[in-house]
C-alpha cells in the first residue's frame, strides 16, 4: 500500500528576537564560600553570562537580587515584572519569491464527495513579505582596542578611554589600575555622555571586556554580560576582573614592556518594555491565552494551526450560524483558527474548552500533551465522519506497522497490521531518534521458558518483532520523558540529552526501519517542523512549543500569549536535555566545571515528509472559511473594537442608572425581596460629563416620555447597615451642574456610575401631574404587601406622611393600594437590614412616625393581621418569618456518591436548617425509612471532587455549614445510603482484609466490621466464621503487605482503630505448624519474586505474593528448593530455570545450591523486609494496569472531552 500523501480537496466556500533582558548581579551581593561560588555559577547561567559577575562601578546596594538555596532567584519586592526588557534584532525586508501554484488531485481514483461537492484547489503556500521571511540584520557590534603605555606609574585611581561609538552611542571604558576597593583589577563599560543625554534614557548592550595576554594568546582573559544602562547605572562590568598580582606579573604575559592592552565587543540592541511587546508586530503571529493551566493545550493548539492543510480541513467542517461555538467543537476550532489568523492580539481558548465540556477545574489541571492530541484527534474524526472532510486526520497522521512472530526452525510467521497516529519513544538508554528507531524495530528472541506456541508446531524458537508498512505525510514522536520507577515507587522525569535531527531519514541504512510490504518508491525523508518542550519536574511544569510554520530556517516560540522570534540552537540544540556545563570564571585556571541537569527538553516532535510538504504548507485564506463564520467572528471584533473604544473614551462619559416605579413593580418579588431595585437591570444612560442635568432631563423625557417638568430625580445612598435606599431629591443647585459635576459632587464613593430614582405622580389616567413639594416635615416611604397565603411580596407604592403623623393615619390608604377591605386590620412591620441577618420590626400603628425613626427612603412591609391559627394555616404567617426564609432560601444539588458528575435531584432548603432537618428531606426523597441511614459528604469547589471525608453525624449544625468550602459557598451534597444507621457505622472499623487459602490457589476478599475498640484477634475470629479452614483449629494472623513485601506482622492484642487499608493491603492467611516450633537455631525469613529491571539490571522489580518460609541451620540452598517448588506446586521444566539469591538492599548476591542459605541472614524473628531470599524468574502473570495509591476520592482525571 502506498503511503504517499493523498489529500482530498475540499468544497469551495466564501472566501528573532534575543532572550529577554536579565538584570547583572551586583558586586555587594555576591554571597562567599562554596554555597557562593554554585550561586554565583547559577546566576551567571540565569543572566546567560559566559563568566565572571558584572556590576557598578559605583556599589550597588545588596538589595538588587538576592539568591535563595540553590540557584533558585527571587527579586526583591521593588523590581518587578516590568523591569524586564527584551532584545529585539533589526530587520530588513527581503525580496518575496513567487511559487507557481499547483492543483492537487488525489493519487487513486477520484472519491466521491457528499452532496455533490465539489474539489477546491490546495495550493502550496506562497511567502508573504511578513517578519518571518525578512532577513535578519546582526545588531550593531564594534570591538574596541585600548593600548594603555606606562600603567604602573598611573597614579589616578580610574582611567577611562577614548570614546567610541557603536549602535549611534557613545562608550568609553573605565578601570580602576589599582582596583575599586578589590585586590583586583575592576573594568566597567561606561556611557560617554550619560550626563548630557535627555531625563530617562536607556539603552541596552551585550558586551565582552578583554586583558589580552602578548605572550600565549590563549590565555587572555574575557568576560562578557549584558546590561540595561540608564541614568542611574551607566556603568556596568567586572570589580573583580583579575587579580592585581598577575596583572602586574611581567611574566604573566598581561603587562608587557608596561603596556597592557584591553580590548572592548560591543553590542547594542532595541530596548522593548515587556508588556508592550506585539507579538503580531514583530512576528506575525499571535499566541494563545493560558486559563490557568492549559499551557500544554496551547502548545499543541499552536502545532495543529500551523499546519496548514489541518486548519483548512478544520475550516471545511460544516457549522452553522444557529450554532453555539460553547456546544460545538468544530465552530469553537474554526473560531478559534480563525482568530490565531486574523487577530493582532492573543487568543482566548475559553470557548473551545467550554465545547470539550470541561468545567474551570479542567482549566486548572495540567495534562498529558500526548492524551490531549490523541483525545482531540478522536473526536474530530468522529466529527468529521460524513462531512467533505471524512478521513482527514486519518491522511495526514496515520501510518502502519506489522507485528510479526517468525519461528526459527520451522516455516511460520505470524504478523499483524496495526495502525498509529504518533509513535511512542524512548528517551532513556537512546542517543537520538535513530537509536530510539532501532530500539523500537529491535528484534527478541522468543525461547527456553518463553518460546512461542506455533500453530501445529507446538512451542518453537521464534523471533518477535515490529517493522514499518508506511509513514504518515506528518509524523507525530511522543518522546517518553516520563515513567515510572518501581524502585522509588513514583513517576519520575528522564533529563538524558536526547538528539532529534533537522532531517530525519527513515530510508536509512537500506529502508531497515520497513517491513517487506512497505512501498519503496515513498521516500521517508522528514523535516522538523515543531519542537514541543516541557520544562519542569514530574509534578509540574511549563509547555511551549518551536514551530517552524512554513519550514523556512526561522524558528518561532509560542509560549502562551507571546511569540518571539529564534535560532535553529535554541530551537534544537538546547532542547535536547541532558546536563549542562557552567562557563569558568576564569578560563585561564585549571577549574573544575560545575553541571547541572537541564529540566527543559523536548516532549514531543512534529516532522513533515519531504514530498508532501508543498501539499500540506498550502494557501489558507478566506475563501476556506464559511460565509457565517466570517460574519460571526467579524461582528465580535467590531464588538470588541466598539468596547475598546468605549473604554478608551470612557474618562468622557458617565453611566446614569435611572429606576422608576416600573423597575420597583417588576423586581420586588421576583428578582429580589430586599432593598427597593436591581440597579443592574434598570434603563441606562451613557452621558458625556460635559452635558448640563437639564439636557440630560429632556433626554429622560424623550426616552420615557415624562415632560421634564414633572420629573424629581431622588440619589440613592449606600447606608451603614449595608443597604440603598433613595436618600434626597436633588435640588436647584445639584441640576444646575453638569453631569460630570455632580457625579463627583454627591459620588463620595467613587463609582463609576451614578444612580438616580426618578420620582413621577400619576393620575388615575396615567397622565403626569405636578409634584407634591417636599418639605424637612415629610417623609419618602415605600411599601410592600405580603400575602401569607400565597407566599408572595410585591411592591404596591409610596407615599409621603408627616413626621408628626402616625401609620394608623394611612392604613385607609394602604387597604387601597392593596386591594384590602377597609374593614381588615393591617400589621405594618419596617425591613431594616437583611446582611447578615434579616431584621424587620413590628410598627406600632399609634406611635408618631418621628418616633418610629423613620426617614426618606425607608421600606414598611405590611399583611393583614395574623389570626391565631395562621401559624397552622401557612408556612411562613408574617412579615419577619417570610424574609427570614428567603434570606437563608437554598436550593441544594443532590448527586449519588458513586456518580459525583451527575446531577440526581434538587431540593429547596434553609441554610439555617440543621443536620437532622436535612438528612430527613434527602431521606424523604429518597424513600428511605430511617434517616439516620443517610450519609452526606461536602463539595470541594476547588477541584469539583467531593470531599475525601463525609459529614460525621451530627458533625455539623446548619446546612449552610455543609456548603461551605473555605471563603466559598457550594450548592451541592453528595448522599450514600447506608445499610445501617450512621452514628453505628462511625462506632466501628471496616478493614479489608485478602484472605490466602492454605491448600487452595484461592483469594478471597472480606470487609470486616468491628468496634473500633476491638484488636487484631477478633478480626481474625470474624475471619473464622467466614472462610474454610484446614482444620478447625487452624491458627490465622494478619499482615501488612505493600508492593509484593510484607512490611508487618500484626500482634493479635493489637487495637484496629490506627489500621489502615486505604494504602496496605492487610492479608490473613494460616499459619504454618513448621513455624510454630521453631527451634533455637531455625531461621523465619522472608520470600520474595523478584526480576531484572530491563533498563537497569542492577535493580531488581518485586511482584506476586511474598511469603515466610522457615530454614534449618545447616539446610543448603537445594533442599530448600525442594520445599518451595511443592509449596509454589512449580513444574520442574519452568523451575529449572528459576535462580535464588540473598537481596538486601535491593542488591542480589545469588546462591549456589550447596551454599548454607542461613548464614546470610539475622537472627531476629521476622527480619527486615530489605533483607530477603529473592525467587528470580519472569512475572508470566497478566499485567495490570499500575494504579498510584489514592485517597478515598482521586482529584487527578483523565483528559476527556464531553462533547
Amino acid at each position: 500500500m502506498s503511503s504517499r500523501l493523498s489529500l482530498r480537496s475540499f468544497p469551495d466556500s466564501s472566501r528573532g528576537t534575543c532572550p529577554p533582558h536579565r538584570p547583572a548581579m551586583p558586586r555587594a551581593s555576591r554571597p562567599s564560600g562554596a554555597a557562593g561560588t554554585l550561586a554565583l555559577g547559577l546566576w551567571g547561567r540565569f543572566t546567560g553570562r559566559s563568566s565572571g559577575v558584572a556590576c557598578r562601578a559605583r556599589r550597588a546596594p545588596a538589595r538588587a537580587y538576592g539568591i535563595l538555596g540553590f540557584g533558585v532567584l527571587m527579586p526583591p519586592p521593588n523590581v518587578g515584572v516590568m523591569d524586564l526588557r527584551l532584545c529585539l534584532v533589526f530587520f530588513s525586508q527581503q525580496q518575496q519569491q513567487q511559487e507557481e501554484e499547483e492543483v492537487l488531485v488525489p493519487h487513486g481514483p477520484q472519491q466521491e464527495l457528499p452532496n455533490g461537492a465539489q474539489p477546491m484547489e490546495v495550493v502550496p503556500a506562497e511567502p508573504a513579505a511578513t517578519v518571518e521571511n525578512q532577513q535578519i540584520e546582526d545588531p550593531p557590534i564594534s570591538r574596541f582596542t585600548w593600548t594603555i603605555e606606562n600603567l604602573s606609574r598611573v597614579s589616578t585611581k580610574k582611567l577611562y578611554s577614548e570614546i567610541f561609538v557603536v549602535g549611534g552611542y557613545k562608550w568609553r571604558i573605565l578601570i580602576f589600575p589599582r582596583g575599586n576597593n578589590v585586590e583586583f583589577l575592576s573594568m566597567y563599560l561606561d556611557v560617554a555622555d550619560s550626563g548630557v543625554l535627555p531625563y530617562g534614557w536607556t539603552r541596552y548592550a551585550q558586551f565582552s571586556l578583554s586583558v589580552v595576554n602578548q605572550i600565549h594568546n590563549k590565555f587572555t582573559i574575557r568576560k562578557e554580560t549584558q546590561h540595561q544602562f540608564s541614568a542611574r547605572e551607566s556603568d556596568w562590568g567586572f570589580t573583580s576582573f583579575m587579580p592585581l598580582g598577575e596583572l602586574y606579573n611581567p611574566s604573566r604575559g598581561y603587562l608587557v614592556n608596561d603596556t597592557c592592552i584591553v580590548e572592548a565587543e560591543v553590542a547594542v540592541c532595541k530596548v522593548v518594555d515587556y508588556w508592550s511587546y506585539d507579538s503580531k508586530k514583530e512576528t506575525g503571529y499571535v499566541g494563545l491565552k493560558n486559563q490557568g493551566a492549559t499551557c500544554y493545550m496551547n502548545s499543541l493548539l499552536q502545532t495543529l494551526y500551523h499546519i496548514p492543510y489541518f486548519r483548512k480541513a478544520v475550516y471545511h467542517m460544516p457549522t452553522t450560524e444557529n450554532d453555539m461555538p460553547s456546544g460545538s467543537i468544530p465552530l469553537a476550532l474554526q473560531s478559534l483558527f480563525y482568530k490565531l489568523q486574523y487577530n493582532d492580539s492573543s487568543v482566548s481558548t475559553k470557548e473551545l474548552t467550554k465545547s470539550f465540556g470541561w468545567d474551570m477545574h479542567d482549566s486548572f489541571m495540567q495534562h498529558d500533551v500526548q492524551e490531549l492530541n490523541r483525545v482531540l484527534s478522536e473526536k474530530l474524526e468522529d466529527k468529521m465522519k460524513g462531512t467533505v472532510v471524512e478521513g482527514t486526520i486519518q491522511q495526514l497522521f496515520e501510518g502502519h506497522h506489522m507485528n510479526y512472530i517468525e519461528c526459527i526452525n520451522v516455516d511460520f510467521k505470524s504478523t499483524r497490521k496495526e495502525s498509529f497516529y504518533d509513535l511512542q519513544l524512548d528517551v532513556k538508554g537512546c542517543q537520538d531518534v535513530y537509536a530510539s528507531f532501532d530500539k523500537y524495530v529491535e528484534v527478541e528472541r522468543l525461547e527456553g521458558d518463553n518460546k512461542y506456541h506455533a500453530d501445529k508446531h507446538g512451542l518453537q524458537d521464534a523471533k518477535k518483532g515490529v517493522l514499518f508498512i508506511d509513514f504518515p505525510p506528518v509524523l507525530q514522536l511522543q518522546l517518553k520523558r516520563f515513567e515510572y520507577d518501581f524502585m522509588r515507587d513514583t513517576m519520575v522525569k528522564i533529563n538524558d540529552r536526547y538528539e532529534f535531527p533537522l532531517q530525519l531519514d527513515l530510508d536509512r541504512d537500506d529502508g531497515k526501519f520497513l517491513s517487506p510490504d512497505a512501498d519503496r518508491n515513498v521516500r521517508n525523508l522528514y523535516t522538523l517542523h515543531s519542537v514541543l518542550v516541557h520544562s519542569g519536574g514530574v509534578h509540574g511544569g511549563h509547555y511551549y512549543a518551536f514551530i517552524r510554520p512554513t519550514l523556512s530556517d526561522q524558528w518561532f516560540k509560542f509560549d502562551d500569549e507571546r511569540v518571539t522570534k529564534e535560532d535553529a540552537k535554541r530551537a534544537l540544540e538546547e532542547q535536547y536535555g541532558g546536563e549542562e556545563e557552567l562557563p569558568q570564571t576564569n578560563p585561564g585556571l585549571n577549574n573544575t566545571p560545575f553541571k547541572f541537569t537541564k529540566y527543559s527538553n523536548a516532549y514531543m516532535l512534529v516532522y513533515i515528509r519531504e514530498s508532501d510538504k508543498d501539499k500540506i504548507i498550502c494557501n489558507v485564506d478566506e475563501k476556506d472559511i464559511a460565509e457565517h463564520l466570517r460574519i460571526r467572528l467579524e461582528k465580535d471584533r467590531e464588538e470588541k473594537e466598539c468596547r475598546k473604544k468605549e473604554k478608551a473614551e470612557a474618562h468622557l462619559y458617565t453611566i446614569i442608572k435611572v429606576a422608576r416605579d416600573d423597575d420597583l413593580k417588576t423586581h420586588i418579588g421576583k428578582d429580589i425581596y430586599f432593598d427597593l431595585v436591581d440597579h443592574d437591570k434598570v434603563p441606562s444612560f451613557r452621558i458625556q460629563k460635559q452635558m448640563t442635568f437639564v439636557q440630560f432631563k429632556e433626554e429622560v423625557a424623550k426616552e420615557f416620555g415624562i415632560p421634564t417638568q414633572f420629573q424629581r430625580f431622588w440619589l440613592w445612598a449606600k447606608r451603614q447597615n449595608h443597604t440603598y435606599r433613595p436618600n434626597r431629591p436633588l435640588s436647584p443647585q445639584d441640576e444646575a451642574h453638569t453631569v460630570g459635576q455632580l457625579k463627583e459632587l454627591v459620588n463620595k464613593a467613587h463609582n463609576a456610575e451614578l444612580k438616580l430614582f426618578l420620582e413621577v405622580e400619576l393620575g388615575l389616567d396615567l397622565k403626569p401631574l405636578p409634584l407634591p413639594d417636599k418639605t424637612r416635615e415629610d417623609i419618602f416611604l415605600f411599601f410592600k404587601l405580603y400575602e401569607p397565603e400565597k407566599e408572595q411580596l410585591r411592591y404596591v407604592g409610596r407615599l409621603f406622611v408627616k413626621a408628626s403623623g402616625r401609620p394608623q393615619d394611612i392604613l385607609p390608604k394602604l387597604r387601597m393600594l392593596a386591594g384590602f377591605s377597609q374593614d381588615d386590620d393591617i400589621e405594618l412591620y419596617e425591613e431594616i437590614k437583611f446582611e447578615p441577618n434579616v431584621m424587620c420590626e413590628y410598627i406600632d400603628n399609634r406611635l408618631l412616625f418621628r418616633s418610629c425613626q423613620l426617614e426618606d427612603g425607608d421600606i414598611i412591609c405590611f399583611q393583614k393581621s395574623s389570626k391565631p391559627d395562621s401559624a397552622d394555616r401557612y408556612r411562613f404567617p408574617d412579615v419577619p418569618s417570610f424574609l427570614t426564609y428567603i434570606r437563608n432560601r437554598q436550593v441544594v444539588h443532590f448527586r449519588s456518591l458513586e456518580k459525583p458528575k451527575e446531577d440526581d435531584f434538587c431540593l429547596e432548603m434553609s441554610k439555617i436548617f440543621t443536620y437532622d432537618q436535612v438528612v430527613e428531606k434527602v431521606a424523604e426523597k429518597l424513600g428511605v425509612d430511617d434517616p439516620s441511614k443517610i450519609r452526606l459528604t461536602s463539595h470541594n469547589c476547588y477541584s469539583q471532587q467531593p470531599k475525601p471525608q463525609p459529614i460525621k453525624y451530627r458533625g455539623v449544625e446548619r446546612l449552610l455549614d455543609m456548603l461551605i468550602h473555605y471563603n466559598q459557598t457550594s450548592d451541592i451534597l453528595y448522599y450514600e445510603v447506608l445499610d445501617i444507621p450512621l452514628p453505628e457505622l462511625q462506632a466501628l472499623k471496616t478493614l479489608k482484609v485478602t484472605y490466602h487459602h492454605v491448600a487452595k490457589d484461592e483469594v478471597s476478599v472480606h470487609s470486616i466490621r468491628l468496634p473500633k475498640n476491638s484488636t487484631v484477634g477478633d478480626v481474625l475470629n470474624d475471619i473464622k466464621t467466614k472462610v474454610e479452614l484446614s482444620h478447625p483449629n487452624a491458627e490465622l494472623r494478619l499482615l501488612e503487605v505493600f508492593y509484593h513485601k510484607i512490611y508487618k506482622v500484626f500482634a493479635p492484642n493489637e487495637k484496629i482503630e490506627n489500621i489502615n487499608d486505604q494504602y496496605w493491603t492487610l492479608r490473613a492467611e494460616e499459619v504454618p505448624e513448621d513455624e510454630k516450633n521453631l527451634g533455637p537455631f531455625d531461621r523465619l525469613i522472608h520470600v520474595y519474586h523478584f526480576t531484572k529491571d530491563t533498563q537497569n539490571q542492577t535493580q531488581v522489580q518485586n511482584f506476586g505474593e511474598p511469603f515466610f518460609m522457615v530454614i534449618r541451620e545447616d539446610e543448603i540452598l537445594s533442599s530448600i528448593k525442594e520445599r518451595i517448588q511443592k509449596k509454589l506446586k512449580v513444574p520442574d521444566e519452568d523451575f529449572s530455570k528459576w535462580k535464588f539469591a540473598y537481596i538486601s538492599l535491593g542488591r542480589p548476591d545469588y546462591f549456589e545450591d550447596s551454599d548454607t542459605v542461613a548464614v546470610k541472614f539475622q537472627r531476629n524473628m521476622y527480619g527486615a523486609w530489605e533483607q530477603y531470599l529473592g525467587l528470580e524468574h519472569p512475572d508470566t502473570a497478566p499485567r495490570k494496569a499500575h494504579t498510584i495509591n489514592q485517597n478515598r476520592h482521586s482529584f487527578e482525571r483523565p483528559v476527556k472531552i464531553y462533547n
